[in-house]
């Protein structure tokens, strides 16, 4: 994925280059994240009708949670971040490997 299109997806998601299994991914974390009390089967169901699958949206889950677990601690215990070349290179070795390491 380019600079240009993650950018995109940064600055709006519904508006960027994408497939819209990854919008309605995008858009389910979303909710998740900013209003959690007011998820429902509902909201999943969107998301399948647009193609994504329930392992999809469970791994989607997974990842959200376990970024912001680490956002708290990080936060909380002060660690310091990386360079924006280390996100780089760990962000390709992720899309190289997954997070099933």
């Amino acid at each position: 994925m380019s600079e240009a299109t993650v950018q995109a997806i940064l600055n709006d998601p519904e508006t960027a280059p994408i497939r819209g299994e990854l919008k309605a991914t995008l858009r389910f974390l979303r909710k998740l994240v900013l209003a959690p009390d007011t998820v429902t089967a509902a909201d999943a169901a969107q998301a399948r009708a647009a193609g994504v699958s329930d392992d999809a949206l469970r791994e989607a889950m997974y990842v959200l949670y376990l970024f912001s677990i680490y956002t708290r601690l990080a936060d909380t215990l002060g660690w310091a971040l990386m360079s924006k070349g280390q996100y780089r290179r760990v962000g390709q070795m992720l899309l190289r490997m997954g997070y099933d390491m």
